[in-house]
């Protein structure tokens, strides 16, 4: 057991609840109380996957993934038709309905289940298990062999993203891209490839700017609405306070306003759409000021460098592949999601991980954990201290 880890994650479960609990009063649609509830119980859940993948050898765990990698498929094809549907006809599929413009989500009750959310762990852990074993092989690799790499990961890669974009989901798909993006780069890629990505990347969004400023029908084709109402927001956000800017208005008044201890417990001065998921951090800066936000943050850099010190330590290269690409996908999240608040980078739904409320997102975070916890050096140390001690002690009986 890495006791640091798990002391670590039961303080972002607190941390989560704590906040939670003082956004009582801005949440429009709900309970409170029964959100905190779910809340807790998420996080249960959440440890108790934990400890079982654990347990479970890498060859299970292998089946496992690949067999959910299937399945996760056949649920992201159905939303697809969900949302096709709906545009012929007005009604989708069972148990999935449109929710916040967007067919992302299968409803059981008061309970949701989110596939895009597990299909990211499942590609980080398919892809480093691929990259262990081509670096395994390859002692010398050509470019041949490199690009034969690169189109296996595609293979696997490209048609989750295309059916989450569709959705649409524009804020997972980015984030599968760069934490798949960071594997690569961080498993050994020749420095030619690094290069041709940066500019590969910069063109991309220099033409999408340019259409953006200069071809705003075509962009009115190509792109929806919706996503061009948050790339404005984005960047006027005055001239859109009543409609699309208003969630980062309503932000950026609360923390402003807020000073250096904030208004106290479940304040609800300024009404903060999403108070309990996207902006959580807004929420919980209203209520403790800057004090409260520094200490959110400090809690979030805390998991970062612990998982960091973990993947440095580890010596099986797919078990450090996994690391690094948790610590991606964490880190970007982070980024996204106080960076949207603040008004860095533009709106995209990216929650904070486990703080945010979010039963999908905290249980495929606790999967990952599961799988780091497992190869975690600190945790393999300790069994083996525990393990020599036992044997100590039956030599002492046997003397005896």
């Amino acid at each position: 057991m890495d006791f640091g880890l798990v002391a670590i994650l039961l303080l972002m479960g607190l941390t989560s609840c704590f906040a939670l609990y003082n956004a009582f009063n801005l949440i429009r649609d709900g309970s409170g109380m029964s959100n905190l509830i779910k809340q807790i119980f998420w996080y249960a859940v959440g440890f108790a996957v934990m400890f079982i993948i654990s347990s479970l050898n890498r060859k299970m765990l292998m089946r496992i993934i690949h067999k959910a990698y299937t399945v996760l498929m056949i649920c992201l094809l159905y939303l697809l038709a969900s949302s096709i549907l709906f545009r012929l006809t007005g009604h989708s599929l069972p148990f999935s309905p449109w929710i916040n413009g967007a067919f992302s989500w299968f409803r059981l009750g008061g309970l949701g289940f989110q596939p895009s959310e597990f299909i990211k762990i499942v590609l980080i852990v398919m892809v480093s298990e691929m990259l262990a074993r081509y670096w395994k092989t390859h002692t010398s690799p050509t470019i041949q062999d490199d690009m034969h790499l690169l189109l296996q990961i595609a293979r696997i890669a490209l048609p989750p993203l295309v059916l989450i974009f569709l959705q649409p989901d524009t804020g997972v798909c980015i984030i599968i891209a760069f934490t798949l993006l960071v594997l690569i780069l961080c498993s050994g890629l020749r420095r030619e490839y690094i290069w041709l990505i940066v500019i590969l990347a910069a063109s991309v969004i220099a033409l999408f700017f340019y259409l953006y400023f200069f071809q705003r029908e075509l962009m009115v084709t190509l792109f929806s609405s919706y996503r061009l109402q948050r790339i404005d927001a984005w960047l006027d956000p005055e001239s859109h306070i009543l409609g699309s800017s208003n969630q980062l208005y309503t932000a950026l008044l609360s923390l402003g306003s807020a000073g250096l201890t904030g208004y106290g417990l479940q304040a609800n001065i300024i009404a903060i759409p999403e108070a309990h998921t996207d902006f959580i951090f807004a929420a919980f800066g209203q209520c403790f000021g800057l004090l409260g936000t520094v200490f959110i943050l400090l809690v979030c850099l805390l998991l970062d460098l612990y998982l960091c010190k973990i993947a440095y330590n580890m010596k099986k290269p797919a078990d450090r592949y996994i690391t690094i690409g948790v610590i991606a996908m964490l880190l970007y999240q982070q980024i996204q999601n106080l960076g949207m608040i603040v008004g860095l980078v533009p709106i995209t739904g990216v929650t904070l991980p486990l703080i945010s409320y979010g039963g999908s997102s905290i249980v495929s975070y606790f999967i990952a954990f599961g799988l780091i916890l497992r190869a975690s050096p600190n945790a393999r140390k300790e069994y083996r201290i525990g393990r020599k001690n036992n044997l100590m002690a039956v030599r002492r009986m046997q003397k005896s």
